[in-house]
């Protein structure tokens, strides 16, 4: 199933199977799943099902499954702020489990009762899109698209890939994000003789403003690529790493000189799942 095209190949893409003991199995799918008439649930019983089994997964810091969960009552803060409209597009170049979009698809179809078949058309297939680097989270993402009835069974809007390789080409009317935490980008390299070094990750693009190796730094400019002329963005960033000097202080100057900064807004600490983190979200 995994070298299928479209979703099911998506999903299904170099998933693992735990189960060792075939009784349990045998459970798990005749006893707790066939039972459930799962036709007859409507997208939001399943979607918010799905959704409470991720924010689980996401509050045992054991598995570090957080630092692909946005605190949800976020994401709907920031998803209001920016009100997407019928008809906009709408991008999150990190999307981890897909909350973003989600929030937005439901904003959309919450604040408009009356859309038209077209409408409706393009906010299911044609107005989201998402990027996800790690192939593990970007099938929690797609499983949550197509949960929550959003895509088709043919594709959902989820692209396995790293965003900050190149500029897509693509533009959006709007991008909602919360990229990775972690300061620098590095690879793992070994040797000939089997020494282990690491090389800073410096992503070299011409619509950059400055070249450097924080993430952060280079998502914001990322973002602002993406962004359609009077686009809006609301993301979410580490504590002053838009007070840094260096390539932090020349992508500041450029950001207010040439967008509109309309809010900075710092989050209160422990708010995400890894305890300590002090974060700010910033209005484009």
């Amino acid at each position: 199933m995994g070298a299928e095209k479209g979703t099911i190949g998506l999903i299904f893409g170099k998933a693992q199977n735990k189960f060792q003991d075939p009784a349990k199995l045998c459970r798990l799918v005749v006893d707790l799943i066939d039972c459930e008439n799962w036709s007859a649930m409507g997208a939001d019983v399943k979607g918010d099902a799905y959704e409470g089994l991720l924010e689980k997964n996401a509050q045992d810091t054991k598995s570090g499954a957080g630092q692909y969960f946005t605190p949800r009552p976020l994401i709907q803060a920031m998803v209001d702020c920016i009100a997407p409209r019928p008809g906009e597009t709408i991008c999150d170049p990190a999307c981890g489990t897909g909350g973003f979009l989600f929030a937005a698809h439901n904003h959309v179809a919450d604040h408009n009762r009356n859309l038209t078949r077209e409408q409706k058309k393009h906010l299911k297939e044609q107005a989201l899109r998402g990027w996800e680097l790690v192939q593990s989270t970007a099938r929690l993402a797609a499983m949550n698209m197509m949960l929550h009835g959003i895509g088709s069974d043919k594709s959902v809007p989820i692209v396995v890939a790293n965003a900050l390789a190149a500029d897509p080409g693509e533009r959006f009317d709007v991008v909602l994000a919360n990229p990775p935490f972690g300061k620098k980008s590095s690879t793992m390299i070994t040797g000939a003789e089997g020494r282990v070094s690491t090389e800073k990750d410096v992503i070299e693009r011409d619509d950059f403003w400055a070249t450097t190796s924080n993430k952060q730094l280079t998502f914001v400019q990322h973002i602002k690529t993406l962004l359609k002329q009077d686009g809006r963005a609301a993301v979410v960033l580490p504590d002053n790493v838009l007070f840094e000097g260096g390539a932090g202080e020349t992508i500041r100057k450029k950001l207010l000189h040439e967008c509109d900064v309309h809010t900075l807004l710092r989050l209160p600490t422990g708010l995400f799942y890894a305890q300590g983190v002090k974060a700010n979200v910033i209005f484009i």
